[in-house]
């Protein structure tokens, strides 16, 4: 879907008013539901995920979280619903040589490429399965709102342009619930660009850490004063159009779709033909390109970004402590002597 402009209203108008009355009985659903107690598994759970619908950044967040546990000597497994993937009653292995977006998602495709990733409805049996392959933590992409598998270190990312929006709930708004009621099962929030005060779901007690996203340098400086036609199907479009125009590309086209879109063939000859009869050169994001045919990446170029914090020592110190914690508790007791 493409958010509805009125999401973006810091006041909320006609159309959200009055879809405000089921916006507060979807939010009370949801703050229930995360509420009930989920199920403990052997090894750390990490949930990267966000308080509105939609994208935050948080796929590039859980990279750049496995990355770091992959240099602390982790063996971190991803776990991903596998949304826009086909359903499936087991969990599954996603092997990029094999599986395409339809069969296991975008998200996890991307995934895959820095650490193992299952996908699949059923949390719980996925984590499972990954610690028997030998995982020694779980990071879980999105979930934060589901309640089946507990979580010891859940991260709140949060969009610093778009924030929370109008403050509703869905539909009324992007929110999934109050803030204040998903706070109690966040450690922590990340704030991704924007440098003013960022919007918090709670106060100072939790650490907060800001970050940026990156382009990738050399991808960049290919696209540096080249006029492009830029389209993307992800949840907030315009901020991968901004990042273009940041790097020094110029984007004398734009096409937004809707999130985790599936392009069909005529989709990519129509942007295919604007970009010839133009001069243009057609760029997309990563999570966009993987969603492409193999025969409709031909003349398609992809910018990955990179999500980099401020402070990573801050980030550093803070899961190593959650892990530590999670550890402790599940020592086993010593033997007598």
């Amino acid at each position: 879907m493409i958010a509805p402009r009125f999401w973006a209203r810091a006041r909320p108008g006609f159309a959200a008013r009055a879809l405000a009355p089921l916006g507060a009985l979807y939010g009370m659903a949801t703050a229930r539901r995360m509420a009930r107690p989920g199920t403990r598994v052997d090894v750390p759970v990490v949930c990267v995920g966000n308080y509105v619908v939609g994208g935050a950044g948080k796929t590039p967040t859980a990279l750049a979280l496995a990355q770091w546990l992959k240099r602390a000597g982790e063996t971190p497994y991803f776990l991903s619903r596998g949304y826009g993937g086909a359903p499936r009653a087991a969990p599954t292995r996603v092997d990029p040589s094999l599986h395409g977006a339809l069969a296991v998602g975008d998200e996890p495709l991307l995934l895959a490429r820095v650490a193992p990733c299952w996908v699949g409805a059923d949390r719980v049996a996925a984590a499972r399965e990954a610690i028997a392959e030998g995982a020694s933590v779980l990071v879980l992409d999105d979930g934060l709102q589901n309640p089946s598998l507990a979580k010891d270190y859940a991260i709140a990312v949060i969009d610093g342009e778009a924030g929370f929006g109008n403050g509703l709930c869905f539909p009324a708004g992007p929110l999934r619930a109050p803030p204040e009621r998903q706070a109690p099962y966040v450690s922590a929030e990340v704030v991704i660009g924007e440098r003013g005060s960022p919007p918090r779901a709670h106060g100072p007690a939790k650490p907060l850490f800001r970050a940026r996203l990156e382009a990738d340098a050399i991808v960049a400086a290919g696209l540096i004063g080249r006029p492009a036609l830029a389209f993307a199907g992800i949840a907030r479009p315009e901020k991968f159009f901004a990042t273009l125009e940041a790097i020094g590309a110029t984007v004398a086209g734009r096409r937004a779709f809707p999130d985790h879109y599936v392009y069909s063939a005529r989709d990519i000859a129509e942007l295919a033909a604007v970009a010839n009869r133009r001069g243009l050169t057609l760029v997309t994001t990563e999570k966009d390109y993987v969603r492409l045919a193999a025969g409709q990446r031909a003349g398609v170029r992809a910018l990955p970004v990179t999500l980099r914090f401020d402070a990573p020592e801050r980030v550093a110190a803070s899961l190593r402590e959650a892990l530590a914690s999670f550890r402790a508790r599940n020592r086993p007791p010593s033997a007598d002597c």
